[in-house]
């Protein structure tokens, strides 16, 4: 698309004569829906500013127009334009952005929760394109597609080196058409050829749920569209289970851990499945005096009163936020975990012509006790080119060391996010670990048991000792593991080596040795990690042939999940815990 001078001018000056309306949105990602329809500036306000506006228009486009036919090289007047955009809204905050017109589709399908495909995602795996999940009940799993299945070719194209996004995209179309996948099964053998319908795909934003002796897990992802009705789903269906087991259900816990956040009316809604009706949930405000909107359950809650443990990380922002900090200011739960990310800001989305859009921060949300849990912000940052320059005119202080108060007069702090009731990490992988994940050692292991033991029960997969077996599968990968520390010695001996260093028979010597016993300990080390590495093992390889299965199965092994179990296990100290 190419922009002239004077439709620049143009659409600009129509944008400031209507002042468009809003859409507001809420999430750490571009994830968010319809709020609002209010002006975030008051007519007053937008004739004051008339002449500035236009000043600075004209000012735009004579800049563009004089860069664009005069500059000694040939520019992609284009690019410029957005490069141009780009820098002004960098200047803000991180959530204002401009969005093309696929951009703009994501974000429908973020907020939609559907789009039209086969239900499968797929990653790269060792210079391999496998699948890596599939969502049951849809196109792919009823033709038959399995974790581990290598993608040779999409509608007769071979995968080869193209860009991951480009072959997603082309799995992806018009629900009712269909696409053409050629596989090896397990990454191994003849090449097998699948054509599959295109329909809607539906991706529940509740991915795990379940019952753990009297006590209820439930994990939600995302605040999309349908996020309550799914949670209202899974709420049931274990308390049927429970039923069914001759159980009562003591307590339940929500696992909001890398949930970005999402609609901001789901998180009410999900939120009002447990606080009173009438119960303030949140709140925000926008530019204007008038512009508070305040936020307040209109239904029955379906738990009012079954005790609550929300589990929160670093990940968990904005919408997700919002549920955890209602919680746990009108205490009607405790919070687990680690600090949430920190954003307490609200977007709305503008349609711009061409099929572009606007996300632009035009509120920030207040907790039910009036904090604001956003984080400082850097504004301008290495793009600002002229840091003299005070865009901003009065952006608002975050202190963290107010203190506001919970309904039953508990201490709570804003400023950074969701502070935790208790601080429980979770367990971080050794690095070791994370360079057997990052080459694609235990799925393509996983992938060869699969291929191997196609029929074998879960059961065994846990007796099974498979530490010795991948081992071995990691020696024959030639997979060569250097400890940070080692690492460092070897940028020393480098930097040694240039400078002549290596000559020197006593240096050398003792190089070495300090090498040889950071080899030593190095695999100490590794030892000491074999219990997780089988652990991790064993997981992949059940997540081959049941996702289910290995969601449950890293909830038994979550320090985190276990506090929280922990609390629910003692009524009486939890009510306490609540009711200082």
């Amino acid at each position: 698309m190419r922009f002239s001078v004077s439709l620049l001018r143009t659409a600009l000056f129509r944008r400031v004569a209507r002042w468009p309306r809003f859409v507001a949105v809420a999430s750490v990602a571009a994830m968010s829906v319809v709020l609002t329809t209010e002006p975030v500036l008051a007519k007053t306000e937008a004739s004051s500013n008339f002449f500035e506006v236009n000043k600075s228009i004209e000012l735009l486009g004579d800049v563009y127009q004089e860069v664009s036919q005069n500059y000694v090289e040939p520019i992609d007047v284009s690019e410029f334009m957005y490069s141009g955009i780009d820098g002004m809204l960098g200047q803000l905050d991180p959530y204002t952005v401009l969005l093309d017109k696929e951009q703009s589709g994501e974000l429908d399908e973020l907020t939609s929760g559907q789009y039209a495909g086969i239900g499968v995602t797929i990653g790269t795996i060792a210079g391999d394109l496998y699948v890596t999940s599939i969502f049951e009940g849809q196109a792919a799993a009823k033709a038959g597609l399995q974790v581990g299945d290598k993608i040779v070719a999409v509608n007769g194209v071979r995968v080869g080196d193209r860009p991951i996004e480009e072959i997603r995209e082309s799995i992806k179309g018009r629900a009712g058409t269909t696409v053409r996948l050629t596989v090896r099964k397990d990454g191994w053998g003849a090449r097998k050829q699948y054509r599959i319908a295109r329909g809607e795909v539906r991706v529940s934003t509740v991915s795990y749920s379940g019952l753990f002796g009297s006590v209820a897990y439930i994990r939600m992802t995302s605040f999309a569209r349908h996020s309550r009705a799914e949670m209202v789903d899974a709420i049931r269906a274990l308390q049927q289970q429970a039923a069914r087991e001759n159980r009562t259900m003591s307590g339940l816990v929500f696992d909001l851990r890398g949930n970005p956040g999402g609609l901001l009316n789901s998180a009410v809604d999900v939120a009002a499945l447990f606080v009173e009706k009438g119960s303030r949930v949140v709140s925000t405000k926008g530019r204007a005096a008038d512009s508070e909107q305040r936020y307040v359950t209109n239904i029955d809650p379906l738990l009012p009163s079954l005790p609550l443990v929300v589990l929160i990380d670093g990940q968990s922002a904005s919408a997700a936020e919002i549920v955890a900090g209602a919680i746990q200011e009108l205490d009607r739960g405790l919070i687990v975990g680690e600090n949430s990310f920190g954003k307490g800001l609200v977007q709305s989305v503008i349609e711009l012509p061409y099929d572009h859009s606007l996300k632009i921060t035009t509120a920030k949300y207040y907790t039910p006790s009036g904090r604001l849990i956003q984080k400082p912000l850097v504004h301008g940052g290495a793009s600002c080119q002229n840091p003299q320059r005070k865009v901003l005119l009065s952006p608002e202080t975050y202190d963290s060391t107010k203190v506001y108060y919970t309904l039953n007069h508990r201490k709570v702090y804003g400023g950074g996010g969701i502070k935790p009731d208790f601080s429980v990490s979770a367990a971080e992988p050794s690095e070791y670990e994370k360079a057997q994940d990052k080459e694609g050692l235990l799925f393509t292991y996983a992938t060869n048991f699969h291929r191997k033991h196609r029929d074998i029960s879960l059961p065994k997969i846990a007796a099974t000792p498979v530490l010795k077996e991948f081992r071995e599968f990691v020696d024959d990968k030639t997979f060569v593991y250097r400890s940070a520390p080692q690492r460092q010695l070897d940028s020393l001996k480098t930097m040694i080596g240039k400078d002549g260093g290596e000559k020197d028979s006593l240096l050398s010597v003792r190089l070495q040795a300090f090498d040889e016993a950071l080899a030593s300990w190095t695999k100490q080390g590794i030892q000491r990690d074999s219990l997780r590495i089988t652990t991790a093992v064993q997981r992949e390889i059940i997540r081959h042939y049941d996702e289910k299965a290995a969601w449950r199965k890293g909830i038994e092994l979550d320090p985190v999940a276990a506090k929280a179990f922990a609390l629910l296990a003692d009524p009486v100290s939890y009510q306490k815990l609540l009711k200082p």
